[in-house]
């Protein structure tokens, strides 16, 4: 039997409506499909009532992939694919398989040769690099930092060091209720002269994107960050 194809499907950045981020076909996409891998269950029957799918809620299959996920419980969330049916991909924000857990499921799909399907949507590392003014030629996404202090100051450090050497923006996240203290050790840390960028609930209404020095920020009032979606950015 032939394969069903997996479906990467972003979904918006915050509370908003589907139709605000996301492109009529990548919808119709969405709402022909019922087989689902997720992160989060209830979240993800939120989003997908939003959308509006062409069967009920409750025939549709929802398998979890989250951290909690066992290595060995991957296997079986291709059974759907392997017997023919289309199976779409969610992250609880943005774009799947980037700083997401469903990258393991995308691996596992790619080495059997299943096809699959990016689809369009918003991703805050792009809509971030795009908007802070720093090399979007040359980037490179860290992930999440140490959340030990001084372990965070010696990768705050080297990131600066290479950034410096390679003309490279660095870009990183954190968990939101830590932001003002990532944002505090960028300023401790980091050379009055490298570029800072703060990108803050993009998307959505009260989205902020702002680009300083390190130098100047240390002048400015800190932005309000705390436990809000945001995406750091430095360009030495």
């Amino acid at each position: 039997m032939t394969h069903g194809t997996l479906y990467l499907i972003p979904v918006p950045l915050g509370h908003i409506s589907p139709e605000a981020s996301l492109p009529v076909p990548v919808l119709e996409q969405i709402r022909r499909l019922t087989h689902f891998v997720v992160e989060n269950a209830k979240s993800a029957r939120a989003f997908l009532k939003a959308v509006g799918t062409e069967q009920a809620l409750q025939a549709l299959q929802l398998d979890e992939l989250n951290e909690h996920t066992r290595p060995d419980a991957l296997d079986r969330l291709l059974a759907p694919l392997r017997a023919g049916h289309d199976l779409g991909l969610l992250s609880e924000a943005g774009c799947p398989a980037v700083a997401d857990p469903g990258a393991d499921l995308v691996a596992l799909a790619q080495n059997e040769s299943i096809r699959v399907v990016p689809l369009i949507g918003p991703s805050s590392l792009l809509l971030a690099l795009m908007a802070s003014g720093l090399n979007g030629q040359r980037f490179a996404f860290q992930g999440y930092l140490p959340a030990k202090e001084a372990e965070r100051a010696k990768t705050l450090r080297e990131l600066e060091a290479e950034s410096r050497k390679r003309g490279q923006t660095q870009i990183f996240i954190e968990t939101p209720y830590r932001n003002q203290q990532l944002f505090a050790s960028i300023l401790q840390t980091c050379q009055p002269g490298t570029r800072f960028a703060v990108a803050t609930d993009l998307s959505l209404p009260g989205e902020s994107v702002r680009t300083r020095t390190v130098g100047q920020w240390k002048k400015e009032t800190p932005p309000e960050i705390e436990r809000r979606p945001t995406v750091f950015l430095l360009l030495a």
